[in-house]
């Protein structure tokens, strides 16, 4: 991949919808790839159309929600006219869309309407690869064809101090968790096991006291709840990975990212909704061994979730160029096209 795997950014559109994003908060993995794109010395950028293996469409979903969308409307078609015409343009200018029906094009987006913004345009929709956070597939995610973006909640922009935590002896908690009643899932997980932290063994807070600190807590449990929120994403897997904790996944109809190359049942717990009242059960079955190897897993995938200022092999920039990368290897153009 290294060596030929070449990608077309399409100069057309103005910042700051174009060609722009965030790269701190909830939302950074969006902002942070769409710039490092828009970089003319990255690697796998190439200003000639004709060599490039995919066509990359930067348009940040984030920035037009915050543009184009009036809070408490529920009206979407300003930002799915806005894509429409956006695709219409660079079909009308260029041939690659059209030639490929744009199945050698990919778009990234971390928002939750991600999904419901690329509906706008059909073919977007069912051809072309959409490397997502809201990776759901009871909303039309197809594994076959796009990819999972993790959703990373940069703070300030930097990852300092967010990696690495101490040994598995030294991880007095079972399991943590502390966020809002977002979706369904938590209110099941709150609901249960909210009022049973006089047990101390799982520590579930919808809101965490003062005297606590949330990266502390991350850092000395064993393992990390991650349930879905309102969409199936939950920055939380990507802080338990940090963190060196053991994520549980907690979701329905999610596609973890990276799932061609990491096997997640290696290093993570995967529990169903309807098993949230046995949690306990579940972790404590883990043998001490088992758990162990798991723990150094995740030290060992950290690196793949890793955000460097200047990308690095194998991490976070890479992985999700190689989910492109092998999505395009399973297309076949024909010159007739």
């Amino acid at each position: 991949m290294e060596k030929v795997f070449k990608i077309y950014v399409y100069k057309e559109g103005e910042a700051p919808i174009f060609h722009n994003g965030p790269c701190r908060s909830i939302y950074s993995s969006e902002g942070r790839f769409i710039n490092e794109m828009e970089k003319h010395g990255n690697h796998y950028r190439t200003n000639d159309p004709d060599e490039a293996h995919v066509y990359f469409m930067p348009f940040s979903v984030v920035v037009m929600v915050q543009y184009l969308y009036e809070p408490g409307a529920l009206d979407m078609n300003p930002i799915g006219n806005t894509l429409a015409d956006y695709v219409r343009t660079i079909s009308h200018k260029h041939p690659f869309w059209n030639r490929s029906l744009g199945a050698d094009h990919f778009m990234l987006s971390c928002h939750d309407w991600g999904p419901h913004t690329s509906s706008y345009v059909p073919l977007l929709f069912k051809n072309s690869i959409r490397v997502l956070c809201n990776a759901n597939t009871s909303e039309g995610f197809n594994p076959l064809k796009d990819a999972t973006l993790p959703e990373i909640n940069l703070k300030t922009g930097e990852i300092t101090g967010l990696l690495g935590g101490p040994p598995p002896s030294q991880r007095k908690t079972l399991a943590f968790f502390a966020g809002g009643l977002h979706g369904h899932i938590r209110h099941l997980l709150l609901h249960h096991w909210r009022d049973q932290n006089q047990d101390k063994d799982i520590q579930v807070y919808e809101k965490l006291p003062s005297n606590m600190s949330y990266e502390k807590m991350l850092k000395t449990s064993k393992f990390c709840l991650c349930p879905s929120g309102y969409e199936v994403a939950s920055p939380r897997v990507v802080e338990a990975i940090y963190a060196e904790c053991v994520p549980v996944l907690i979701s329905d109809s999610y596609v973890p990212p990276f799932s061609d190359v990491l096997n997640w049942k290696k290093f993570a717990v995967v529990v169903a909704v309807e098993d949230i009242p046995n949690i306990k059960n579940i972790l404590m079955g883990i043998s001490e061994g088992r758990y162990l190897k798991m723990q150094k897993r995740v030290r060992q995938v950290q690196r793949h979730f890793v955000v460097n200022g200047n990308p690095k092999r194998f991490d976070l920039f890479h992985m999700i160029v190689h989910s492109v990368w092998l999505r395009r290897l399973n297309l076949r153009l024909h010159a007739s096209l």
